[in-house]
Formats: structure tokens, C-alpha cells, sequence
């Protein structure tokens, strides 16, 4: 083999190696920055709370003596919001995550290919679901895990998007018992300010699958039967006759703000009606919530 053919060889090797090494440390910058938080985080409870002697009877001081426990565990998420990332590639969300001043985060993002890339341990606290509500609670990025879809929010989600999204929340409900209805989106907890996940969202195929409730269709939406034999679909299910549900204590109960009733309204039809969002409730939208809200009680 002639030397300029040994040569080239070896220049290509190199080359494919040096490739591989940039593309594995691609993010080592972030990840080391992301270590020295953590740590940064964490020593706080570590540390041993000191008494009003140690602080030489500081004003601020409340402890007279200190008496360790071994009998704790750490905090654990109770919720699971699913996001859409209103951006336009899974590198584009990577990079806004990463960026100091952007002040937004999430513990996973979901690609359209499917891919899982965490970013945050389970157990920190992820600056994702901002000021929001759900229930009596208010502090949501200090109770839940955020879950981010990459999508623009005017397409429909890859259905591998789907299945990885599935199996990821099978492992979140296993490992933190988080109850079924308490995966919501990120619209549930802020009604007034955002609109995601978008109606493209299959919510009813994550029901189906133990995360989040649906309404029961064969309750709210039933058959006429005019004859033994036949059964005949209502296509109009407007003409039943109209219950007197309170809608806005109904939204309540669910959870929702209905501090802004008009809001709440149309993120409950983002999440179950899923068409004509902006519209008033009509009667089949009553009825999905006369039987959804019952189940929440």
C-alpha cells in the first residue's frame, strides 16, 4: 500500500473520529453548567439547620435545638402537563431550554421522530407550567413534571410522537402512583394565557390508555332506537332538552380557573370538544360537562 494511500486512510479515521467526539459533546457545555446548578440547588437541604445559640441568638432565628429524622423521602410530582413547544424543531426547543435568560424549561421534550430527551431529574423543579392554576393548587411547576411535544401548534402530532409519549407516561404513573386525572395539558392550568396543546392532541387516545378521564360517548352522546331492529345515530344531539347544570361550578369542580369563565370555557373545549373553541357552550358541550365533572367529585 503506497504511503499517500496509508496516509488518506488514516486522515479519514481521524476525521470520522473527530465527528463522533463533537457530536457526543455537543452539549457538554450545557450539561457541566447544569451539573454546577443542581449542586448549587441541592446544597440547600443538605444543609443542618443551626439554632439560636450557633446564630448567637440572630432576630431570625427560631430553633432551640436541633434533632435530625431519618424518617423522610423527597417531595414527589403529583401531575404530568403536556405542552405543545410552538417552535419549529427539536433543536430549536433544546437551545431555548438551555439559554439562562429565557427562563423556561421542562423535564422532557418529545420529538417528531419520537425521541425522549430529559432535561431535568423528576424530582427538580421545572420552570415549565408558570402562573396557572388547577384546583385549589397554584404553585404547579412545585407539583408536576412538564412534558413538551415538539410541534408549532398548527399540525397534527407523529403518531411516534404518540407512542413515545405513551410510554413515557406509563413509566411516570408507575413510579409516582400520579392519579389518572391528573394528566392535564398546559391550557387546564392556564386558561387565560395559553392554548396548548393544541386541538390536534389526541387527549381521548391518552383517556383510553389511563392517563387523563374522557367523557363517557354512549352516556352523552346516545341512540335513538325507533324501531327493535334499528338504530338510529342523532346527528343533531342539540335538540335534547337543556339540563340545568351550572356550567361555571361544574368547570370548578374539574379544576379550572373560572376566574375568567370565558377562558376557562374555551380551554375546557380545547381539551374535549376539541372544535370551535371560541363559541359558547352548547348543548352537547353541557352535556360532555354534566358528565365529566361528575367523575372529578
Amino acid at each position: 500500500m503506497s504511503f499517500n494511500r496509508i496516509f488518506s486512510t488514516l486522515l479519514f479515521v481521524s476525521i470520522s473520529l473527530a465527528f463522533v467526539s463533537c457530536s457526543k459533546d455537543v452539549y457538554s457545555k450545557n450539561n457541566k453548567a447544569h451539573e454546577k446548578a443542581v449542586k448549587n440547588a441541592t446544597a440547600s437541604i443538605q444543609e443542618i439547620p443551626k439554632t439560636k445559640a450557633e446564630l448567637d441568638y440572630d432576630t431570625l432565628s427560631i430553633t432551640d435545638e436541633w434533632v435530625g429524622t431519618t424518617n423522610f423521602s423527597i417531595r414527589k410530582p403529583n401531575y404530568v402537563i403536556i405542552h405543545h413547544t410552538a417552535q419549529d424543531s427539536l433543536e430549536q426547543t433544546i437551545t431555548t431550554f438551555t439559554l439562562s435568560r429565557t427562563q423556561v424549561s421542562s423535564h422532557y421534550v418529545v420529538g417528531r421522530d419520537g425521541e425522549i430527551v430529559q432535561m431535568l431529574n423528576d424530582y427538580l423543579r421545572s420552570w415549565h407550567a408558570g402562573r396557572g392554576r388547577w384546583g385549589n393548587d397554584t404553585d404547579l411547576n412545585s407539583a408536576s413534571i412538564g412534558i413538551e411535544l415538539d410541534n408549532n401548534g398548527s399540525e397534527p402530532f407523529t403518531t411516534a410522537q404518540i407512542e413515545s409519549l405513551l410510554v413515557l407516561l406509563k413509566r411516570l404513573k408507575w413510579k409516582y402512583s400520579i392519579p389518572t386525572a391528573n394528566f392535564i395539558g398546559h391550557s387546564d392550568i392556564a386558561p387565560s394565557r395559553k392554548v396548548d396543546p393544541s386541538t390536534y392532541f389526541p387527549w381521548k387516545k391518552l383517556a383510553d390508555e389511563g392517563y387523563g378521564l374522557w367523557y363517557d360517548e354512549d352516556v352523552v352522546f346516545p341512540v335513538i332506537s325507533s324501531q327493535p331492529s334499528t338504530s338510529i345515530p342523532m346527528e343533531n344531539s342539540d335538540s335534547i332538552p337543556e339540563t340545568r347544570l351550572d356550567p361555571v361550578l361544574a368547570l370548578r369542580i374539574i379544576g379550572y380557573d373560572v376566574s375568567d369563565s370565558k377562558a376557562a370555557i374555551r380551554s375546557f373545549k380545547l381539551h374535549f370538544v376539541q372544535h370551535d373553541i371560541e363559541s359558547e357552550l352548547t348543548e352537547s358541550d353541557k352535556r360532555i360537562l354534566e358528565n365529566l365533572y361528575k367523575k372529578y367529585l
